[in-house]
């Protein structure tokens, strides 16, 4: 079953938490589609600033984005210009106010839609894509990673006929559902056509707390159990 749905939607409410939350009664749809206008003007806009995740949180009649950038930097630009112009821009697309968080990723060489961008970017630049595979799981391993899959789809190097190749180091266990696992996918353009770039990293189980059983805590749960 794990290579039938997306690793991040098949773990939801379980070890990974949903990137839009708000709740809608009857301007669901119109609410979606702002969230996707939202999404596409940023990673469009920023698109060299190694855009990761973009969380979005609503009340009343405001929007909360927070960025997971890389390059916080670039996103926020000489004296906070950059920040200032997104900002305009997309409350002039949305018409509601926007505010802006920007949250630096720590170890980007981990991270699998930055690690799916950059090969992207290298094949579309003609690099050997062997050598991109091989060298992004290698700084992912290094970098603390427990696992870590690639697979690209397409016509490699050109070749007449499409293909899928892999690269993989450590476990990803993708039928897991304490699995950490983050997934990244990614189009390369190239001019024989569009090779897909998919990465998984593993980066250890999420465990549950585990209560200390005292008086107070049975108690608690013997009075909260349905009478039979």
């Amino acid at each position: 079953m794990g290579r039938k749905v997306n690793p991040i939607g098949f773990r939801l409410g379980i070890v990974t938490e949903w990137e839009s939350k708000w709740y809608a009664e009857r301007n669901y749809t119109d609410q979606l589609h702002e969230d996707l206008k939202i999404r596409r003007l940023i990673m469009r806009d920023l698109a060299r600033a190694g855009i990761s995740k973009i969380e979005l949180e609503r009340s009343a009649n405001k929007v909360d984005v927070a960025l997971h950038t890389s390059k916080p930097g670039i996103v926020i630009g000489k004296q906070g210009a950059n920040v200032e112009r997104l900002r305009g821009m997309l409350e002039k697309e949305v018409g509601k106010k926007i505010h802006l968080k920007i949250e630096e990723i720590k170890i980007p060489e981990t991270d699998a839609r930055l690690i799916a961008e950059s090969i992207a970017e290298q094949i579309a630049r003609r690099v050997s894509y062997r050598r991109a595979m091989k060298h992004a799981v290698q700084q992912a391993m290094r970098r603390g990673a427990k696992g870590c899959k690639i697979t690209l789809s397409g016509r490699l190097g050109g070749a007449e006929m499409s293909r899928t190749v892999t690269e993989s180091d450590g476990r990803v266990p993708r039928s897991t559902l304490r699995a950490n696992i983050y997934y990244g996918i990614v189009h390369a353009h190239t001019t024989y056509g569009r090779i897909g770039v998919k990465v998984w990293t593993y980066k250890g189980d999420v465990i549950p707390e585990r209560r200390p059983v005292t008086e107070a805590t049975l108690t608690a749960d013997l009075a909260a159990a349905p009478a039979d």
